[in-house]
């Protein structure tokens, strides 16, 4: 397994190519390991980009995390395509987003073959049993230190703390996001306003680098990469859409999918299974099984719906329909973040939307803890252990496949 340590320092080797290879390394090994849902992910992002490459600052990073959540799409895998921005520009976005997503869509794929072809979901819960109390570890440590930056003022702990209770009630995390935010935001830009304080624009603790104003430019593009497919078996369901009609819905359901990926099922429920009758109701929660099954995001889904429908040609529509739209988003957003934080207003908005988006982290963590951590001790002290093991600043990969032995030993041994 691949070291994902790197210097932190720039160097003369440190070419645009080089660059485009890194993003490339780090973000396919994310995405093999990426198991946990978004706060995982951004856990483990913050502790490769920020803490050990430094190629963002904290600060920048939590205002792309905040950013982020005001727009459609799966916002862990937009923060892929940001990172990749800001070190590579437009061709940097692509390499780490396809980077992040081809390991996913490409077991997912897989696991749908074996599906059709044999009926039944391999059984992986021993070892997603101790790769949850990993990454709950992974999470703690990012919620900590994300925490620290974003609560920096009475105000912004209140409305965090807000923000949490509605949450815990029960309500949709989209209503509570905007609400939350835009409330926030009014009382911090008041209280700026009325102390005549600035804006705190300072690039993070620690002597965070900055990021590079200045991505590479690239004269040529990558070659694609089309893995085999010796996937043959045929679709299921009654209707068969064109590839057309198929990508045309996914990249509709990409370009305005808020919240988490769960929110998907509502829109595969409505049409999928009753509108156009393309797969049943049981195809369909097999397939949301699947997406669920694999690392990265859980909108990998798409692509086990498109092999169920159309076979390997439907799989590779669907998910590039799902994720084009997060692309484009993420391109046209990342230069606008900077300007933001420069503006009262502005600024004001940025700060509050992180408050609440560490205040969306914190109950995702604690319903995780309790999911993951009641079911045995044998998952809490691996859980304490994995976060003493982080602290000594290892790769989040080691902790991770440690995390899927344990499970799997714990399995065999019947603990």
């Amino acid at each position: 397994m691949p070291d994902l340590e790197s210097p932190t320092e720039s160097s003369p080797s440190d070419s645009p190519a080089r660059r485009l290879i890194e993003l490339a390394r780090l973000f396919f090994t994310l995405g093999v390991v990426g198991f946990g849902g978004p706060a995982a992910h951004i856990a483990m992002m913050d502790e490769e980009v920020v803490q050990k490459r430094k190629w963002l600052s904290r600060q920048h990073f939590l205002d792309l995390i905040g950013a982020t959540s005001l727009i459609p799409g799966p916002n862990s895998t937009e923060m892929t395509m940001h990172v990749g921005y800001a070190r590579g520009g437009w061709l940097g976005l692509f390499v780490a987003g396809v980077s992040f997503i081809v390991p996913a869509a490409g077991l997912t794929l897989a696991l749908a073959w074996l599906y059709v072809a044999y009926g039944t979901i391999p059984d992986v819960q021993p070892a997603l049993a101790g790769i949850q109390s990993a990454v709950l570890a992974i999470i703690l440590g990012a919620l900590w230190k994300l925490g620290k930056k974003a609560i920096t003022s009475p105000t912004l702990g209140a409305v965090a703390l807000v923000a949490c209770i509605p949450l815990i009630a029960g309500i949709g995390e989209l209503p509570v996001l905007f609400t939350a935010t835009i409330v926030g935001a009014l009382v911090v830009w008041w209280q700026r306003t009325d102390r005549r304080t600035p804006p705190s624009d300072d690039p993070g603790p620690d002597g965070e680098a900055s990021d590079d104003p200045r991505p590479p430019s690239a004269s040529s593009a990558l070659g694609k990469t089309a893995s085999a497919a010796l996937l043959v078996a045929g679709p299921l369901g009654g209707a068969t859409p064109s590839l057309w009609t198929l990508g045309f819905f996914f990249l509709k359901v990409g370009a305005v999918l808020y919240g988490s990926g769960y929110v998907l099922i509502a829109f595969l429920e409505g049409d999928v299974v009753g509108r156009y009758e393309w797969l049943t109701s049981q195809q369909l929660l097999d397939a949301v099984a699947l997406g669920q099954l694999t690392p990265g995001p859980v909108l990998t889904t798409a692509t086990a719906v498109g092999y169920f429908v159309a076979g390997v040609p439907g799989a590779l529509v669907a998910t590039l329909g799902i994720f084009l739209p997060s692309f484009l988003f993420a391109g046209i957003l990342h230069p606008i973040v900077p300007r933001l934080r420069k503006a009262a207003w502005s600024a004001a908005l940025l700060d509050a939307v992180n408050a609440v988006a560490v205040a969306l982290m914190a109950v995702v963590t604690v319903r995780l803890a309790l999911a993951t951590l009641t079911g045995s001790a044998l998952w809490a002290i691996f859980a304490l252990a994995s976060g003493w093991v982080l602290w000594k600043k290892p790769s989040v990969v080691w902790v991770v496949a440690l995390g899927a032995a344990l499970g799997w030993g714990a399995s065999v041994l019947g603990v």
